[in-house]
Parts: C-alpha cells; structure tokens; sequence
C-alpha cells in the first residue's frame, strides 16, 4: 500500500514521527512477542552437508509455477552461463554478520550502484516476521501497512515499508524462495536494460539455497539474515514454505538500524521527488 506523504517532511523526519506513534501503540496494543529471541544455528551442520545440491533439487522440484522452466529456456544460454559461473565459487555469496553480498562486496557498493546509474530496486521481506496480528495473514504475499492500524504501526516491515515510500524501490513480501525468484525473474525480463538491484530479509537457510538462482538472474544485492525462531534444517524449511511457521523471527537491533539507512539511501529527499510519490 502507497502512503500520500507530507512533502514538506523528510525521511528522516517521517522516521521520527514513526517512531513516535509506535512508542505509543505499544503501550495501547502491545503485540504477542517472545520474551526472548532465541539464539541458534543459522544452518545445522548435517543440514549444510550438500546444500548446494539439495538447493537445486528443491527449487526444481517443489517449483508449482514451472518458473525455472518458463523464464530459464527463453534465455538458456545467457542463463546457463551465469549459473555455472556462480557454481563454480565456492560459495554464491560474501558474507559480513548478518549481511549476505550477491555480486557486491559491500553495503557502501550497494549505495554506489543505487545512485550512480538507473536500477530497478526491489526491497522484500519474508513472511516469517510478520506479526502473529498481522491484518493480511503472514503466510501472505500481502502488507496492507495502514499506518493508522495499531498492528501496522508497530511492525518493522511496516515501518520500512513506509519509509520506502520515499524511494522508487518496488517492495514485495516473500511467503517462499520460489517467490524470490518470481520477482528477480520478471524483473529482467521486463526490464533488460536496466540493472536489478535488491535488498531482501530472510532466514539464513533461504539466503544459501537462493544465491545460485539469484547470481543467474544477473541480479545484485544484499540479502540480510534473520534471526529469531529461523529454519535451520530442511525439515523446517519446508514446512515454513508451506505455511506451517508457529515462531517468530526478527532483526537484530544493530541491523534494523543498518537496513532502515541502506533505504534511507535510496531515498529521494527533494520536494519534488516527494511530491512524485504523493
């Protein structure tokens, strides 16, 4: 959902008065929360064990859309080459904390791209920390994000999203890998000219299995690791891609701050650039 922004307000500005109004929602309709966020594997190691294989078979598999059929033999050989020059690193990504790098090295080289040439932005983020009240479900590829909604105006996904509104970045909201996918797919399908740049939250498990694809789409980007009540073992990811995820994750602190400034550089801060999105 697109907001109608006050184009005399910053982002920054915005930020605040976000925050402002969360503070005090929680004090009104406090969300069903863990008392603590557990801390575990990112992905066990019998798990880990051929992962790159299991990816592979999975995502070919378990694919109801025929999507690696459907986008991969309109360009077999551009695609193709791509995929085997990711299979051939030793892994499909670079990784720092809690950031995973796809085709970058780093966060300041996402910001460099974003603003010196013309990319497509895609922001997304996986279902898993919706709130339980989340008005659109959680196992949705929905976010109605009303900011006068006491479970929107306390969500982080809501408070990026609405941030985002301030950037020409597309924002989608990620029920399984497949549809990561989709959407890096479409993209340069639709938009061959132009760069796809792409900023994601996921499970450490989703961000491994998803590289290859991802490296073959030409797509670049950073995918940021969850942390909380995540899957780490193939038994739970799948289940999760069913719908079937009775915890919560979430970010940690320090990157909820990391990712809120990697979307404010994309931010267009010009009152004409606000008055576009209004």
């Amino acid at each position: 959902m697109k907001h109608r922004l006050n184009i005399l307000q910053t982002p920054t500005e915005h930020l605040k008065q976000w925050d402002l109004r969360a503070k005090h929602l929680q004090e009104v309709h406090p969300l069903k929360t863990p008392k603590h966020a557990p801390s575990m594997m990112g992905i066990t190691p019998k798990t880990a064990r051929f992962l790159r294989l299991k990816s592979l078979f999975y995502l070919l598999k378990e694919d109801p859309e025929h999507l690696f059929t459907h986008y991969f033999f309109k360009r077999p050989f551009f695609y193709a080459k791509r995929l085997i020059r990711s299979y051939r690193t030793s892994k499909s990504f670079t990784r720092q904390g809690d950031f995973f790098f796809y085709g970058i090295q780093n966060q300041e080289e996402f910001t460099k791209i974003a603003s010196a040439s013309d990319p497509l932005i895609l922001i997304g983020f996986s279902y898993c920390h919706k709130p339980f009240e989340c008005p659109s479900g959680r196992f949705s590829d929905q976010c109605q994000n009303k900011q006068d909604h006491p479970v929107c105006g306390q969500c982080f996904i809501g408070k990026c999203s609405s941030l985002a509104s301030y950037t020409k970045a597309k924002l989608f909201y990620i029920p399984t890998v497949h549809y990561i996918g989709k959407q890096l797919f479409q993209a340069a399908q639709e938009h061959p000219e132009r760069p796809i740049l792409f900023l994601i939250t996921a499970c450490e498990m989703t961000l491994t299995m998803f590289g290859d694809w991802g490296n073959m789409t030409g797509a670049q980007g950073i995918g940021v690791r969850l942390d909380g009540r995540i899957c780490n073992t193939m038994k739970a990811f799948v289940l999760s891609e069913q719908g079937i995820k009775p915890g919560l994750t979430c970010l940690l602190e320090e990157t909820k701050h990391q990712v809120l400034d990697l979307i404010l550089s994309l931010s267009k801060t010009s009152k004409d650039a606000a008055c576009e999105k209004a």
